[in-house]
């Protein structure tokens, strides 16, 4: 990553937030163990501004796509508002394995973390926070799936505990899935779509992130172009 890398992954822009395509396997923030990470190239996306922007919202390591930066105070309050309200509407694809036995559902499965000690780690638990997915599938094939998912709620992990649940883990998952803990394989979970009602008198700012090219491949085995 450098700075015109970022600037590049620019997909939409206006005075108060920027919506930028982040790519799968870079933090947003740093961690214990240090390491590269999207926070230090905020800077280049100032655009004028006397402050880099700030982002709004969580987007895992691993997962590719669209991602909500607010430009300046006022933005960051009305975002984050909106986000825990569930005013955002999130739409994201994933290539899972297996075959749902229907077309479309829903998992109200509560989640919690395994153990006190391992917060980052997620299981279904009745006695954990609500949690809702909705899902579409979108096209099948060889052992694959392709669908759409809508978190309605937005716990840690979410998309990725509740496909694993249903027996469908995405691929690439190495946590709650079948893939190997080393490697050069990565997590097939895009946030396609976000759709935001920031202006009142307004439409919904609606943007949408390119499929990256790990999950080219996947999607097109499901009968994606």
């Amino acid at each position: 990553m450098n700075p015109e890398e970022i600037v590049s992954r620019l997909l939409y822009r206006d005075a108060l937030i920027l919506v930028i395509d982040k790519p799968a396997g870079l933090p947003v923030h740093p961690g214990p163990r240090g390491g590269e990470t999207l926070h230090r190239y905020l800077d280049h996306l100032r655009f004028g501004l006397p402050r880099r922007p700030e982002v709004a919202h969580r987007l895992d390591r691993d997962t590719a796509g669209c991602l909500v930066l607010g430009r300046h105070a006022k933005a960051l309050a009305r975002l984050g508002e909106l986000f825990r309200n569930g005013g955002v509407e999130k739409i994201y694809w994933a290539v899972v394995e297996g075959n749902p036995a229907e077309n479309e559902g829903e998992i109200a499965e509560p989640i919690a973390p395994i153990s006190p000690e391992r917060t980052w780690r997620m299981k279904v638990d009745p006695s954990g926070q609500p949690a809702l997915t909705r899902w579409r599938v979108l096209g099948r094939g060889d052992g694959l799936s392709w669908l759409e998912l809508e978190p309605v709620t937005g716990r840690t992990h979410q998309l990725r505990v509740h496909m694993a649940a249903r027996g469908w883990p995405i691929v690439g998952d190495p946590i709650y899935g079948t893939a190997p803990r080393s490697g050069r394989v990565q997590l097939e979970l895009l946030a396609r779509r976000i759709t935001v009602p920031l202006y009142p008198r307004k439409p919904p700012i609606s943007v949408e992130a390119p499929v990256p090219d790990h999950m080219t491949a996947g999607i097109a085995r499901c009968g994606g172009a």
